[in-house]
Protein backbone atom coordinates (compact mmCIF):
# COMPACT_ATOMS: atom_id res chain seq x y z
CA UNK A 1 0.00 0.00 0.00
CA UNK A 2 0.91 3.88 -0.60
CA UNK A 3 2.78 5.66 2.44
CA UNK A 4 4.55 8.42 3.08
CA UNK A 5 7.27 6.63 4.09
CA UNK A 6 8.44 5.42 0.75
CA UNK A 7 9.62 9.10 0.16
CA UNK A 8 12.45 8.56 2.80
CA UNK A 9 14.87 7.58 0.26
CA UNK A 10 14.57 11.22 -1.29
CA UNK A 11 14.11 12.88 2.37
CA UNK A 12 17.23 11.35 3.36
CA UNK A 13 19.17 12.49 0.09
CA UNK A 14 18.63 16.40 1.25
CA UNK A 15 19.49 16.05 4.66
CA UNK A 16 22.66 13.97 4.62
CA UNK A 17 25.08 17.24 4.13
CA UNK A 18 23.75 18.20 7.31
CA UNK A 19 24.12 14.77 9.04
CA UNK A 20 27.50 14.32 8.14
CA UNK A 21 27.80 18.05 9.81
CA UNK A 22 26.33 16.84 12.68
CA UNK A 23 28.74 13.86 12.48
CA UNK A 24 31.80 15.93 12.58
CA UNK A 25 30.44 17.51 15.78
CA UNK A 26 30.17 14.74 17.95
CA UNK A 27 26.62 14.70 17.69
CA UNK A 28 24.83 10.74 18.52
CA UNK A 29 22.01 8.92 17.07
CA UNK A 30 20.82 7.99 20.39
CA UNK A 31 21.16 11.76 21.21
CA UNK A 32 19.10 12.89 18.66
CA UNK A 33 16.60 10.16 19.60
CA UNK A 34 16.21 11.45 22.93
CA UNK A 35 16.07 15.00 22.41
CA UNK A 36 13.16 14.15 19.65
CA UNK A 37 11.29 12.64 22.13
CA UNK A 38 11.75 14.35 25.31
CA UNK A 39 10.49 17.78 23.17
CA UNK A 40 7.25 15.59 21.86
CA UNK A 41 6.22 14.94 25.36
CA UNK A 42 7.07 19.10 26.32
CA UNK A 43 4.84 19.94 23.67
CA UNK A 44 2.21 17.39 24.52
CA UNK A 45 2.33 18.49 27.66
CA UNK A 46 1.74 22.19 26.81
CA UNK A 47 -0.86 20.88 24.75
CA UNK A 48 -2.71 19.38 27.37
CA UNK A 49 -2.29 22.19 29.92
CA UNK A 50 -3.92 24.41 27.70
CA UNK A 51 -6.31 22.51 24.94
CA UNK A 52 -8.56 25.97 24.66
CA UNK A 53 -5.69 27.91 23.41
CA UNK A 54 -6.18 26.23 20.12
CA UNK A 55 -4.16 28.06 18.02
CA UNK A 56 -0.90 26.74 20.02
CA UNK A 57 -2.06 23.26 18.15
CA UNK A 58 0.09 24.55 14.62
CA UNK A 59 2.86 23.46 17.14
CA UNK A 60 1.65 19.91 15.65
CA UNK A 61 2.69 19.90 12.30
CA UNK A 62 5.25 22.23 12.67
CA UNK A 63 6.94 19.87 15.19
CA UNK A 64 6.19 16.80 13.06
CA UNK A 65 7.79 18.01 10.20
CA UNK A 66 10.65 18.45 12.39
CA UNK A 67 10.63 15.46 13.71
CA UNK A 68 10.52 13.68 10.84
CA UNK A 69 14.00 15.11 9.98
CA UNK A 70 15.27 14.11 13.34
CA UNK A 71 14.27 10.70 12.95
CA UNK A 72 15.76 10.13 9.42
CA UNK A 73 18.97 11.60 11.28
CA UNK A 74 19.42 9.50 13.96
CA UNK A 75 18.73 6.74 11.07
CA UNK A 76 21.52 8.27 8.94
CA UNK A 77 23.78 8.55 11.49
CA UNK A 78 23.25 5.20 13.47
CA UNK A 79 23.43 3.38 9.91
CA UNK A 80 26.16 5.71 7.81
CA UNK A 81 28.89 6.69 10.54
CA UNK A 82 28.93 3.00 12.44
CA UNK A 83 26.42 4.21 15.09
CA UNK A 84 24.45 1.09 15.32
CA UNK A 85 23.94 -0.43 18.54
CA UNK A 86 20.99 -2.69 20.87
CA UNK A 87 20.73 0.24 22.81
CA UNK A 88 19.81 2.50 19.85
CA UNK A 89 17.54 -0.27 18.56
CA UNK A 90 15.18 0.41 21.63
CA UNK A 91 15.69 4.05 21.93
CA UNK A 92 14.15 4.32 18.34
CA UNK A 93 11.21 2.11 18.23
CA UNK A 94 10.41 2.80 21.98
CA UNK A 95 10.39 7.12 21.86
CA UNK A 96 8.85 7.07 18.79
CA UNK A 97 5.75 5.07 20.19
CA UNK A 98 5.93 7.57 23.46
CA UNK A 99 6.45 10.28 21.39
CA UNK A 100 3.24 9.47 18.94
CA UNK A 101 1.02 9.00 22.17
CA UNK A 102 2.22 12.43 24.01
CA UNK A 103 1.64 14.30 20.86
CA UNK A 104 -2.16 12.78 19.85
CA UNK A 105 -3.40 12.22 23.31
CA UNK A 106 -4.06 16.34 23.58
CA UNK A 107 -6.74 16.03 21.11
CA UNK A 108 -9.00 14.09 23.27
CA UNK A 109 -9.37 17.22 25.78
CA UNK A 110 -10.94 19.38 22.93
CA UNK A 111 -14.61 20.33 23.50
CA UNK A 112 -16.65 17.98 21.22
CA UNK A 113 -14.17 15.51 20.85
CA UNK A 114 -14.59 11.79 21.31
CA UNK A 115 -11.89 10.94 24.04
CA UNK A 116 -12.72 7.03 23.42
CA UNK A 117 -12.11 8.01 19.99
CA UNK A 118 -8.32 9.81 20.32
CA UNK A 119 -7.45 6.95 22.81
CA UNK A 120 -8.56 3.61 20.61
CA UNK A 121 -6.07 5.73 17.72
CA UNK A 122 -3.44 6.11 20.12
CA UNK A 123 -3.81 2.18 21.07
CA UNK A 124 -3.71 0.96 17.78
CA UNK A 125 -0.96 3.47 16.44
CA UNK A 126 0.73 1.52 19.30
CA UNK A 127 -0.57 -1.71 18.42
CA UNK A 128 0.44 -1.26 14.60
CA UNK A 129 3.83 -0.57 15.21
CA UNK A 130 4.38 -3.47 17.69
CA UNK A 131 2.82 -5.79 14.33
CA UNK A 132 5.77 -4.19 12.11
CA UNK A 133 8.64 -4.83 15.02
CA UNK A 134 7.23 -8.57 15.15
CA UNK A 135 8.32 -8.86 11.91
CA UNK A 136 12.19 -10.24 12.40
CA UNK A 137 10.43 -12.29 15.52
CA UNK A 138 8.54 -14.12 12.59
CA UNK A 139 11.16 -14.36 10.08
CA UNK A 140 10.37 -11.60 8.01
CA UNK A 141 11.97 -7.66 7.90
CA UNK A 142 10.68 -4.49 10.03
CA UNK A 143 7.47 -3.63 8.00
CA UNK A 144 6.57 -0.28 7.17
CA UNK A 145 3.76 -0.68 5.51
CA UNK A 146 0.67 1.66 5.35
CA UNK A 147 -1.82 2.87 4.84
CA UNK A 148 -1.01 4.52 8.22
CA UNK A 149 2.22 4.03 8.50
CA UNK A 150 4.14 6.25 11.35
CA UNK A 151 4.70 9.20 8.71
CA UNK A 152 1.47 8.68 7.42
CA UNK A 153 0.08 9.56 11.00
CA UNK A 154 2.25 12.30 11.52
CA UNK A 155 1.08 13.87 8.68
CA UNK A 156 -2.86 13.52 9.13
CA UNK A 157 -2.13 14.58 12.96
CA UNK A 158 -0.78 17.86 11.03
CA UNK A 159 -3.46 18.24 9.21
CA UNK A 160 -5.78 18.04 11.97
CA UNK A 161 -3.88 20.83 14.05
CA UNK A 162 -3.31 23.07 11.55
CA UNK A 163 -6.85 22.68 11.28
CA UNK A 164 -7.54 23.06 14.92
CA UNK A 165 -5.34 26.25 14.83
CA UNK A 166 -6.77 28.07 11.84
CA UNK A 167 -10.34 27.36 13.10
CA UNK A 168 -11.30 25.21 9.82
CA UNK A 169 -12.27 22.17 11.84
CA UNK A 170 -14.96 21.55 13.83
CA UNK A 171 -15.65 18.61 16.24
CA UNK A 172 -17.68 16.75 13.92
CA UNK A 173 -15.10 17.22 11.63
CA UNK A 174 -12.31 15.96 13.96
CA UNK A 175 -14.39 12.55 15.24
CA UNK A 176 -15.18 11.98 10.92
CA UNK A 177 -11.29 12.20 10.36
CA UNK A 178 -10.13 10.33 13.51
CA UNK A 179 -12.68 7.55 13.02
CA UNK A 180 -10.84 7.34 9.32
CA UNK A 181 -7.67 7.42 10.45
CA UNK A 182 -8.96 4.72 12.87
CA UNK A 183 -10.36 2.64 9.63
CA UNK A 184 -6.47 2.72 8.08
CA UNK A 185 -4.92 1.69 11.45
CA UNK A 186 -7.13 -0.91 11.02
CA UNK A 187 -5.98 -2.12 7.52
CA UNK A 188 -2.56 -1.16 8.32
CA UNK A 189 -2.28 -3.56 11.16
CA UNK A 190 -4.01 -6.08 8.59
CA UNK A 191 -1.22 -5.20 6.23
CA UNK A 192 1.57 -5.59 8.14
CA UNK A 193 0.53 -9.25 9.53
CA UNK A 194 -0.43 -10.25 5.74
CA UNK A 195 3.07 -9.43 4.46
CA UNK A 196 4.73 -10.21 7.09
CA UNK A 197 3.90 -13.95 6.76
CA UNK A 198 3.78 -13.15 3.01
CA UNK A 199 7.63 -12.47 2.92
CA UNK A 200 7.98 -15.97 5.14
CA UNK A 201 6.74 -18.55 2.92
Amino acid sequence: MPSIYQLKPRFQALLRPGVKRLHERGVTANQVTVVAAVISIAIGLLLAWLPHVTWMFILIPVWMLLRMALNAVDGMLAREFGQQSKLGAYLNELCDVIADAALYLPFALLPGVWPALVVLVVLLALITEYAGVMGPLAGASRRYDGPMGKSDRAFAFGVLGTGVACGLLSATWLNSLLLVILLLSLYTLYNRVRQGLAETR
